[in-house]
């Protein structure tokens, strides 16, 4: 039986927790998971993301990330291959997404990491860069992940995937296929907790679950006009952040630290809910950090309770790896020059090949 080709996904989310590494075996039909790594995050690199998002920026500031990320990335796959033992030879590509800076989906998305210095550092042709065909073409350039979930399972009917990292997106597996952004997932949560416990997240959503969710509050986080938009929509940090946060809590400057962080996850919770009752479905399958808070589940469960919440472990697939797991994915449909159907999620005017080469030489 002839063996997939081997690429290696790495991902870093909004969360800014750590670099996902996985090493997919990959064919025509099938992405099997064979290992995974997560490295940690550089906590100063951490903090210049933070800032160059939240303030005002320079230039230079932004070639430092783009060129200390790339350090990073590569650090990351070589730490990846040493313990692991693999041969860089046995490496078809390597799929990297980049760390999102600013995604502005009416003109540009910008990923950092300089994909040059991870296939010079590593020796591996790296595929980097996947957004902005999409967006010239006329799309969100997010997101991504609905093309990646319809591969995997794609059989399934009645089905949702919802992926909660520091964004929240879902993918209705239907025909056409459908996926947008619905909001906050985790990033205001982990802000939040960072602030008043300093703590990097709520863990199993503890903090939340100790305070009272206040009505008021979440309905002037529901408020934005954000969550009045048809899709195709995608946001990110550049909306939803801490900006954003204080000017809503202006008005509520009683409300304990602790309710503040309950109704926070609340809001997490309707804005998923809001949507995905629109839709006529029995299962809905979860990935992402948020699938860790149990309190988090517990919740999305007693809103949805006509259908059933699990995640998507429980259909063999890593809800940790499973956004790495995906660049791996989009790295092969470049490596074979593969357009990917996107455009019904994003709103392109057409499907392309997404993705730029990075040559080890």
């Amino acid at each position: 039986m002839k063996m997939g080709e081997l690429y290696i996904g790495v991902m870093s989310g909004t969360s800014l927790d750590a670099v996902d590494i996985a090493l997919c075996e990959i064919d025509d039909n099938s992405c099997k998971l064979l290992q995974s790594y997560a490295y940690e995050f550089n906590a100063e690199l951490k903090v210049q993301i933070l800032e160059a998002i939240n303030t005002t920026t320079t230039l230079y500031q932004v070639g430092k990330i783009d060129h200390e990320l790339g350090l990073l990335f590569a650090d990351a796959v070589n730490a990846f291959l040493q313990s692991e033992n693999l041969e860089r030879k046995d490496i078809r590509a390597i799929g990297l997404h980049g760390q999102t800076l600013w995604h502005e989906s009416e003109h540009f998305s910008m990923q950092l990491g300089d994909a040059n210095i991870v296939a010079a550092r590593t020796g591996i042709d790296v595929v980097s860069d996947f957004r902005r065909k999409d967006m010239a073409y006329g799309g969100q350039g997010a997101p991504f992940a609905p093309a990646f979930h319809k591969f995997l399972f794609g059989d399934f009917d009645a089905t949702a995937v919802l992926n909660i990292g520091g964004i929240a997106n879902i993918t209705l597996l239907q025909e056409p296929l459908l996926g947008f952004d619905t909001g906050t997932g985790n990033v205001l949560l982990d802000l939040w907790v960072q602030k008043h416990k300093n703590l990097s997240y709520d863990e199993n959503g503890s903090w939340a679950k100790s305070g009272r969710m206040h009505q008021p509050l979440l309905e002037s986080f529901l408020s934005d006009p954000y969550f009045k938009k048809k899709a195709p929509k995608s946001t990110g940090r550049e909306l939803f952040n801490e900006a954003w946060l204080m000017a809503h809590l202006r008005d509520f400057s009683n409300v304990p630290f602790q309710d503040i962080q309950a109704t926070l996850l609340e809001f997490t919770v309707q804005s998923i809910v809001l949507e995905l009752k629109k839709y006529p479905l029995q299962l809905l399958l979860v990935c992402g950090g948020g699938s860790k808070n149990s309190f988090l589940m517990q919740r999305l469960q007693e809103e949805l309770r006509h259908l059933r919440v699990t995640t998507t472990d429980a259909q063999g697939v890593s809800s940790d790896y499973l956004e790495a797991m995906a660049f791996a994915w989009f790295a092969k449909k470049r490596v074979h020059k593969e357009a990917v159907d996107l455009k019904d999620v994003t709103g392109a005017s057409q499907n392309s090949v997404l993705g730029a080469i990075y040559a080890k030489n």
